[in-house]
C-alpha cells in the first residue's frame, strides 16, 4: 500500500492545482503516511485515498480521519458545519479560491485524544486517590492536648531555651503534617539489627522479592517502601523516599486484599557500620505510624536495640510489634523459652505487652524464610490497619514522650509561691531599712516635748527661752546620717529583696526560679532611693504634732498656779515690809501651793500625754511602714507575683498536655 501511494497521488496533481486553491504546492518527495498528514479541508492528501494492494487486505481508516470521527455536538453552528461535511465525505469545492474554514478546536482535540493508526492505545492511569486529612478522626482529647502544648510552648518561649522546646515543637509540626495526609493508610516500618531477617520478612509480607537479601552486611542501604493501595504518595514524600524506592505488590497476590491501606517500609540496619544507614533509619522511625521490630535468637537481647530504641519508645507500645524471627533454627521448645525471655526484657524496658485484651505491644514468633507464623502477623497487621487508629496513637505517644521530657522544667518540688508570713517578713525588713520604728519613736518624743512645752511652768518656759538665746541652734534638726548608715540601709534593702526572692523561688524548676530572681533584682534597682524619698515625704507630711483638746485647760491651770505663786509672794512680801498685818503662815502656804502646783500640773500633763504620744508615734510608724510596704510591693512583690502567676498558667497547660486527670494534677502539684 505504501508503494502505490506515489502513483495515485501524482495523477491528479495538476487537476488538484487547478481546482483547489491550496496554500502550498503538493509534495513531490518521498510518500508520507496519512497519519502524519494534516487533516484540513484544503489538503488534497486528505481527499484522495490510495487504492489498496491486491495482496494485502485493506486497512481500516485512520482513527483521526473524518469518516471515523463520530459526530459530537459543538458549541456553535460555525463549528458544526465543517464537521458535518467531513463526516459525509464531501469533496473539495471547485471554482474560485475559498478561504479555509475556521480552526476546529473540537476536531483537533479529538485527533489528539484518539490513538493513531499504528499506535498502541495507552491506558490512562487511574485517578490518584485524594489525600483525606485526619483532622476529624483526631479525638477531642488529643486535639485539646495538642492545643495545650501549643499554648505551653508559646508561654514558655521567653523563659526556656529553644533546645528545651525543640521536641515539643517537632511533635506539633509532625502532628500537623500527619493530619494533612491520607487517613486511609497506615505507615509501618520494619526495623531491626543486621542479620535479623527484616528484608526477608518484608518480601514475605509483600508476596514478591522487593528488598535485597543476602549474607553481605549491610544489605539494605536505603529505606524501600511497598504500598498496597494508591494515595500514599504524600506519606512517602514525607518520609523522603524517591520514586525508585517505591514498590507495589503483585496484582496476583492472594493476600493483597487483606493488607489494603498498608504502607510497609523496610529500613536499613539499626547497628549498621555505615553511619548514614543508621541516620536514615532513625529519621524514618520518627515519622512512621507503627514499627515492627524484628529480632533473631542470637541478638534479641542486644543492648543497642533495648537501650537506644525499645526503652525510650516504651510509651509507644500500642503501635509496636516485636517479632522473633528465625524460630526454625531453634530446636524443640527453645523458641518458647526465647520468646518468654524476650517478653521479660520488654517488661524490664517498661514496655506494656498487649496480653489478655489489654493495650500494649504485640509479640509474635515466626520464620520469614519458611513462612511459619507469617500469616498470623499478616492478620494482625490487617486488623491493625483496618482500625485506622495508628496515626492518632502515634501522635498521642509522641505527645506523652514530649511531656515526660518537659516535666523537670514545669513540675515543682512541693508548694510554691509567697505566703503571708513571707510577705510580712519582707515588709518588716523594708520598714527596718527605712527606719519606721525610729521615726515613730521620734514622733512620740516630739509629742511629749510639745506637751511639756505647752503645760510647763512659765519659769521653766522662760528658762528654755533663755537657753535658746544663749546657745543658738541647740534645737536644730538632727544631722543627716553618715555614709556608713546609708550603706547599711542599702544593704538591708538588698538583703530583704534577696531573701524574698529565694523564698518565692523555693521549689520552682530552675528556669522559673531564675526568672523570679531576675524579676526581684530588676525591681530592687531603685528601691533604696524610693524608700529614702518616702521617709522625707513622711517627715514633711507629719509637720507639727496636733494639740489635744485638754491642753488649753492645762495651760489655764498652770497659769492659775503661777498666779497663786505671785499672790502668795506679794502677800508675804507685804507682811515682811509691814504693809500688811503679820501672819506668815497663810501667805507662805498660798505661795507654796503655787510653787508646788505648777510642777505638779506639768507632771500630770506629762503622764496624760504618754498615751496619746505613744499612739501618735505608732501612727507615724504605721504610715511609714505602709508606704515602704507599698513601694516594695510595687517594685518587687508584684513582678515576682507575675512570674509566679505565669508559672501557674504554664503548669496548668502542662497538666492539660499530660492528660489533665486527678493523678496527673497530684503529680505536678
Amino acid at each position: 500500500m505504501a508503494e502505490a501511494a506515489p502513483a495515485a497521488e501524482a495523477a491528479p496533481t495538476e487537476a488538484g492545482r487547478s481546482a483547489v486553491a491550496s496554500p502550498k504546492p503538493p509534495s513531490t518527495g518521498a510518500p508520507k503516511s496519512t497519519r502524519n498528514t494534516r487533516n484540513t479541508p484544503n489538503n488534497p492528501a486528505t481527499r484522495i485515498a490510495a487504492p489498496p494492494r491486491p495482496e494485502s487486505p485493506p486497512k481500516p481508516p485512520p482513527a483521526f480521519a473524518p469518516a471515523a470521527v463520530p459526530p459530537r455536538p459543538s458549541r456553535s453552528p460555525s463549528r458544526r458545519a465543517p464537521d458535518a461535511r467531513a463526516a459525509a465525505g464531501a469533496g473539495p469545492a471547485t471554482g474560485p479560491a475559498r478561504s479555509a474554514p475556521a480552526w476546529d478546536d473540537g476536531l483537533i482535540a479529538r485527533r489528539v485524544n484518539e490513538p493513531a493508526e499504528d499506535e498502541v492505545p495507552v491506558e490512562e492511569p487511574e485517578p490518584v486517590e485524594a489525600y483525606v486529612p485526619i483532622g476529624g478522626p483526631y479525638g477531642s482529647e488529643l486535639r485539646g492536648r495538642l492545643e495545650a502544648l501549643r499554648e505551653l510552648v508559646g508561654l514558655s518561649r521567653t523563659r526556656l531555651d529553644g533546645k528545651t522546646l525543640a521536641e515539643a515543637g517537632r511533635v506539633l509540626d509532625e502532628a500537623a503534617a500527619r493530619q494533612r495526609l491520607s487517613a486511609r493508610h497506615t505507615v509501618v516500618a520494619i526495623a531491626g539489627a543486621s542479620g535479623s531477617g527484616k528484608s526477608t520478612l518484608f518480601n514475605a509480607l509483600a508476596g514478591t522479592h522487593i528488598s535485597e537479601t543476602g549474607l553481605r552486611r549491610p544489605t539494605t542501604a536505603a529505606p524501600i517502601a511497598c504500598s498496597w493501595t494508591d494515595g500514599a504518595a504524600g506519606l512517602l514524600d514525607r518520609l523522603g523516599l524517591p520514586g525508585r524506592l517505591r514498590r507495589r505488590p503483585l496484582p496476583t497476590d492472594p493476600n493483597a486484599e487483606a493488607l489494603q491501606g498498608l504502607v510497609l517500609v523496610d529500613l536499613p540496619d539499626l547497628d549498621s557500620a555505615v553511619v548514614e544507614h543508621r541516620r536514615q533509619a532513625d529519621r524514618v522511625l520518627a515519622l512512621v505510624d507503627a514499627v515492627v521490630w524484628v529480632v533473631d535468637p542470637e541478638k534479641y537481647a542486644d543492648a543497642v536495640l533495648h537501650e537506644r530504641y525499645l526503652r525510650p519508645l516504651a510509651g509507644h507500645a500500642e503501635v509496636t510489634f516485636v517479632v522473633l524471627n528465625q524460630v526454625d533454627r531453634l530446636p524443640g521448645d527453645a523458641a518458647d523459652q526465647v520468646l518468654d525471655d524476650l517478653r521479660r526484657l520488654l517488661d524490664e524496658d517498661g514496655m506494656a505487652l498487649g496480653e489478655h485484651g489489654e493495650p500494649g505491644a504485640t509479640v509474635v514468633s515466626l520464620s520469614a524464610l519458611t513462612g511459619q507464623g507469617v500469616g498470623e502477623l499478616r492478620d494482625l497487621l490487617s486488623r491493625f490497619v483496618q482500625e485506622r487508629g495508628a496515626p492518632e496513637r502515634r501522635v498521642a505517644a509522641d505527645l506523652d514522650a514530649a511531656a515526660a521530657g518537659l516535666r523537670p522544667v514545669y513540675v515543682a518540688d512541693g508548694r510554691t509561691g509567697l505566703d503571708e508570713r513571707a510577705r510580712e517578713a519582707f515588709t518588716d525588713r523594708l520598714a527596718a531599712a527605712v527606719g519606721a520604728a525610729a521615726a515613730g519613736e521620734a514622733a512620740e518624743r516630739e509629742w511629749r516635748r510639745n506637751a511639756g512645752r505647752a503645760c510647763g511652768t512659765p519659769w521653766l518656759r522662760l528658762w528654755r527661752w533663755y537657753e535658746r538665746i544663749r546657745i543658738p541652734g541647740r534645737e536644730s534638726p538632727l544631722p543627716t546620717p553618715p555614709p556608713e548608715e546609708e550603706v547599711t540601709a542599702r544593704q538591708r534593702v538588698e538583703q530583704a529583696v534577696r531573701l524574698v526572692a529565694e523564698e518565692a523561688a523555693t521549689g520552682l524548676p530552675a528556669p522559673w526560679a531564675q526568672a523570679v530572681r531576675e524579676a526581684a533584682v530588676r525591681g530592687a534597682e531603685g528601691l533604696p532611693q524610693a524608700l529614702d524619698e518616702l521617709a522625707v515625704r513622711a517627715e514633711l507630711e507629719r509637720g507639727t504634732s496636733p494639740r489635744p483638746a485638754w491642753w488649753p485647760a492645762a495651760v489655764l491651770v498652770q497659769a492659775a498656779m503661777t498666779l497663786v505663786q505671785i499672790v502668795g509672794g506679794l502677800w508675804l512680801a507685804g507682811q515682811i515690809v509691814g504693809v500688811l498685818q503679820p501672819g506668815l503662815l497663810v501667805p507662805a502656804l498660798v505661795m507654796l501651793a503655787g510653787i508646788v502646783g505648777g510642777p505638779l500640773v506639768e507632771w500630770a500633763c506629762g503622764v496624760a500625754a504618754r498615751g496619746p504620744g505613744r499612739r501618735y508615734g505608732q501612727e507615724a510608724e504605721r504610715r511609714l511602714r505602709e508606704a515602704a510596704a507599698g513601694c516594695g510591693r510595687a517594685k518587687v512583690l508584684d513582678p515576682v507575683a507575675a512570674e509566679l502567676l505565669r508559672y501557674r498558667e504554664v503548669r496548668e497547660q502542662y497538666v492539660a498536655v499530660r492528660g489533665g486527670g486527678a493523678g496527673v494534677r497530684a503529680g505536678v502539684s
